[in-house]
């Protein structure tokens, strides 16, 4: 048995590949830097990040970028060596590739496409030596938000240029349909099958599949679609907005789909059960994560298995890869790929020297579509605790601390500052301050513990000594569906001078993450 979702947290629209036994996916990033997290994975299960495809300035210009903005949903593929990552960069520049001969990098500067129009490029290579992309967007002439279509256009890998003549061939095939996206396109017995969701990417997400004799179309409906959706199962269900799916053939011959799907909690327990109730009384703080799950044919049609949380694993030997210390003591000569930077860093803001993260203060906050001074990492659990320990000499108006944040306008701050501890709740872009205490400690231990929706932080001035500060905050606000947008919650360690500029910095000697 393995456990969905295989890769928790904030990890929304998974693609993968398979080289011989090993399989490779990447997951969307929208505006946190580096770009595109990619995974190795020998038995679908267990997954390691090897780091991310795009991991420098010159491949990712995040400057300014929305929340829920950047990097869409990415596509994996390998061919005659070389691996291709193709994704779209909104609202603008657009759609792009990059290559590698080693998942783990070196990958190229992007290719751009600026003739293609929309979103979640992918690529197909087919057997005739030929190489195609297919694309997702709105109808020049929509009819209402989210009337889609799917383009299909050669690729000449030689001189990576779209040749020939371009062929829309899919629209939403219910009446009304939305937000035809994620378009993948395979060969399989000699018919070209092409798999798309539809109906937005939240509850009512539903995957759809036809097929064609030619690559161009005409393409056949699945008269049994969706293949998949748990719209139908009641908003009850563990697992929500199935959905953004990717095939995947076993060196065994067996066939496997990852997609992307949420875990709702911390609603009402009993009584109806409406979906105003669910967006009210329960969150997707982990945002939209990554799950498995089997599929088999039928008269040629795929067919999905419903997503459990608990599911008959593949028939492939079991690889566990080491597990992962719980604290980070930033004692390496890089940053973990587990951390990440809100929006493309410009200058080296932080330090890993002296076994300890340093970050040096700057004008820029949390509460702008800026970079400001922090490294990130996802909320992976429902129930989780985080701890750090702090020095810090605040001047001024200057503050340091630990965030979760889920974009600029939704998060909780738990800020040293030279009036002391401050712990600030932030709502449609309203900063509330529900506790603060005086504290002068240049060394302070931040900790903040979570169970279900509540969010408890606490502190101490000598090791062990915790104090709660203040009562638990409602982490509802840090769920997609009070902010909108794609993000799951992200916690932080920050450090800002609030406008004014300085030389000051802040220093964490470790931080460490645990389910509890």
């Amino acid at each position: 048995m393995f456990t969905n979702p295989v890769i928790p947290g904030f990890h929304p629209d998974p693609s993968v590949c398979r080289v011989g036994a090993d399989y490779y996916l990447v997951t969307s990033s929208f505006e946190w830097f580096p770009g595109v997290p990619i995974f190795h994975s020998r038995d679908l299960v267990h997954w390691r990040q090897l780091g991310h495809v795009l991991d420098r300035p010159s491949q990712l210009a995040l400057d300014g970028v929305r929340p829920s903005g950047g990097i869409y949903a990415p596509t994996i593929r390998h061919h005659d060596g070389v691996f291709y990552m193709i994704t779209t960069l909104m609202d603008e520049p657009g759609n792009f590739l990059v290559t590698a001969t080693d998942p783990a990098g070196p990958w190229s500067d992007p290719i751009w496409f600026p003739e293609t129009r929309g979103f979640d490029p992918s690529l197909l290579f087919d057997d005739d030596g030929r190489t195609w992309m297919c694309g997702a967007r709105e109808k020049t002439a929509k009819q209402y938000d989210g009337d889609t279509e799917i383009w299909l256009r050669e690729l000449d890998l030689t001189a990576m240029k779209l040749v020939g003549e371009e062929h829309v061939i899919w629209e939403p095939v219910q009446r009304g349909g939305i937000w035809a996206e994620g378009p993948h396109i395979y060969l399989v017995n000699g018919r070209y099958y092409l798999l798309t969701s539809e109906g937005g990417t939240a509850e009512d997400h539903a995957i759809m599949v036809a097929r064609a004799d030619q690559i161009t179309g005409p393409y056949e409906p699945n008269p049994r679609n969706p293949i998949l959706t748990h719209r139908h199962l009641g908003l009850r269900h563990p697992i929500t907005s199935t959905g953004h799916p990717d095939l995947v053939q076993t060196q065994d011959g067996d066939w496997w789909s990852v997609l992307l799907a949420t875990r709702p909690y911390g609603g009402p327990a009993s009584g109806p059960l409406t979906m105003a109730a669910v967006r009210a009384d329960s969150g997707y703080n982990l945002g939209r994560e990554t799950f498995l799950t089997s599929v088999h044919w039928e008269d040629d049609w795929p067919v999905y298995d419903l997503v459990q949380p608990e599911m008959p694993a593949p028939a492939l030997p079991t690889h566990r890869w080491p597990a992962e210390p719980a604290c980070d003591h930033f004692d390496g000569p890089r940053l973990s790929p587990a951390w990440n930077h809100l929006r493309t860093p410009r200058e080296p803001y932080w330090s890993l020297a002296d076994s300890r993260l340093t970050l040096s203060l700057r004008p820029q906050t949390l509460t702008e579509w800026g970079n400001p001074s922090l490294i990130a990492r996802r909320q992976q659990h429902m129930d989780f605790a985080a701890h750090t320990v702090l020095e810090f000499q605040p001047q001024g108006g200057e503050s340091a601390g630990l965030a979760l944040i889920q974009n600029d306008e939704y998060q909780i701050r738990f800020a040293r500052s030279a009036h002391g501890l401050t712990l600030i709740r932030r709502a449609s872009g309203v900063d509330t301050v529900v506790a603060a205490t005086e504290s002068h400690a240049g060394r302070t231990w931040l900790g903040v513990e979570a169970h279900g929706q509540d969010y408890r932080f606490r502190y101490a001035e000598a090791p062990g000594e915790w104090r709660d500060l203040g009562d638990p905050v409602d982490g509802r606000i840090l769920s997609s569906t009070t902010s909108g947008g794609f993000i799951g919650a992200m916690i932080a360690l920050y450090a800002t001078s609030n406008g004014t500029p300085t030389t000051n910095t802040a220093s964490f000697d470790w931080f460490e993450y645990q389910p509890i």
